[in-house]
Parts: structure tokens; sequence; C-alpha cells
């Protein structure tokens, strides 16, 4: 009987070429994808900033780090696309796959013998004091941070409406289950498994030590001020967005109407790379560092 070749792969290609490791794994990884006969290239993005709107592939391949994949997520918009991250970074929860492995494993992408899985991301609002308002989509968390202030700072928390309680201290970060291995978990936050459809709050520091950490549905919209806020508080998102926050600001996150798409390889298993990457077993794998 004939044999149905598989369909043709197409990718796209994103790598910032102003870090020069980064530039030396593109090289390799041109080279690479050009003798592969069964892959279209839809697009690259060499750090230029592609516009994903009408752009329609199988994978979008990601060179870097977890800050690589939280900058194309971000990029693509109401346009998501399924993630294959490749790390050269240093501790990738998302960048889970060498470019050994990725080489390894090509022909494996390549007849699509891999499995798509949707996560979390969020809609951050924030409302200014004149009524003008700016709105943001992130997939690790929004912290409200003390940063140049160097003073505590009090954030108020609601929850749908209905005032919760205030967190006193360095800050609060509201954040997704992918999230929670980054700033929430070194702030003393839960590990939340990815595909959970629940946000977690995390104090920064409290200076009430009965301020822990909350879970509750993504189906919630939270709310966060913060009245007598010093100058130089600031609202991070993802590491990579940084607004200042005046006194009568307001910022609403909840769920956002698309979800952040990665591929995963057979064999791959979320506690295998928690035990591998936190040091279950020993020491922390921090990988290559930039």
């Amino acid at each position: 009987m004939e044999m149905t070749p598989a369909p043709l792969l197409r990718l796209i290609v994103v790598a910032d070429l102003k870090i020069a490791r980064v530039k030396g794994a593109w090289d390799e990884f041109d080279q690479f994808l050009k003798r592969q006969a069964e892959v279209q290239i839809v697009a690259v993005d060499l750090g230029s900033g592609l516009d994903f709107a009408s752009l329609r592939a199988d994978l979008v391949v990601v060179l870097g780090g977890d800050g690589a994949i939280l900058r194309a997520c971000r990029q693509m918009g109401a346009n998501q696309l399924p993630i294959l991250g490749v790390n050269l970074g240093r501790l990738g929860f998302l960048a889970d796959v060498s470019p050994t492995e990725f080489r390894e494993q090509f022909a494996r992408i390549q007849s699509h013998a891999y499995h798509v899985v949707q996560h979390l991301m969020f809609e951050c609002v924030v409302t200014r004091g004149d009524g003008s308002s700016q709105s943001f989509l992130g997939l690790n968390e929004a912290v409200v941070s003390s940063g140049a202030a160097l003073r505590m700072i009090d954030v108020r928390l609601a929850i749908n409406g209905e005032p919760v309680t205030t967190y006193s201290g360095d800050g609060l970060i509201v954040s997704t289950p992918v999230g929670s291995t980054a700033h929430s978990l070194s702030s003393g936050g839960p590990i939340l498994r990815q595909d959970l459809a629940a946000f977690v709050i995390t104090p920064i520091c409290p200076h009430t030590l009965t301020n822990r950490p909350l879970v509750d549905s993504a189906d919630c919209t939270f709310t966060l001020t913060a009245p007598d806020a010093p100058e130089g508080t600031t609202l991070v998102i993802d590491g990579q967005i940084k607004l200042p926050l005046a006194a009568a600001d307001r910022i609403d996150i909840r769920r956002a109407p698309v979800m952040f798409q990665t591929a995963k390889l057979p064999g791959s298993s979320y506690y295998a790379t928690l035990h591998r990457k936190l040091g279950w077993g020993g020491q922390p794998n921090y990988g290559t560092r930039l």
C-alpha cells in the first residue's frame, strides 16, 4: 500500500541576533534547516519585530531562553501559534529543548509527532487617574513593586470587586500557573501545574506574616490599587514592560481571550522538567549562560 507523505512542516523562526550566542546558534540552525527538504520557512524574525497578525504556521521555533518566548507570545497578540523553545539561556522552563535535542528529535518534529498544550495568559488593564487606559497581554506575571521607591508600599487587592486585603511590603505578584515558577516562586509562592485555570497572588516580603500566597480561579478579575504609592512604584509585566504607577491608578488583571500554545515532544513531562530544572535530584541545572 502506498504511504501518504507527511504534510509539509511550516515554521516561523524567531531569534534575536543582538545577542551573540543567539547569533551563533542561528547560523548553525539556518544551515540545518536548509538541508531539510520537507520544511517550509514561512518567516524569520531576527529581532525586527515581525507582524504575526496574518501568518499561519505549524510551529514558531524560538531560539533563546524563557525571556525570548515571553516576548514572542506577546508579539503574536491575538494570533497565538504553537511555540517550540530551543534553550540557549540558563534556567528555561518554557524553552526546554536544547539545540542538540532539536536536531536529534527533528524527524519527529517534521512528521508532526508532537502535541500542543494550551496555557492561561492574562490581560492587564491599567486605568490612570485621568480615565485613560492601556491594555497589555502577558504570560508570566504582573508585579506591583516598590522598586526605586525603596520603601514599603500598601497594595489593596479586590477580587470581582470585593475587597480582600491590603498587602504591606515590597510589592505584590499576580501570576499564572506558567509564571508560578518565576518571580512568584522566588518570593515563596506555590508551584502550580501549568494547565490549571488559576492565578496565584504572592506578596513580596510582606510586613504581616499572616499575608500568605492566595490561589483563585482564572475566571475572576483581580484589581490592584496603591492609594499611597510613593514615587518610584512600578508595574512590571513579564519582567519586560515597566510602567510607573501613581496613587490614583488602578490595575485590573483577568484571563486573556487567547491562550499560550506550547509544543511538547514525545516523552516530555512537567514533573520531569521540575525535577531537572530545580535540582530536586541534586543540584539545579542552570544550563549555558547567555
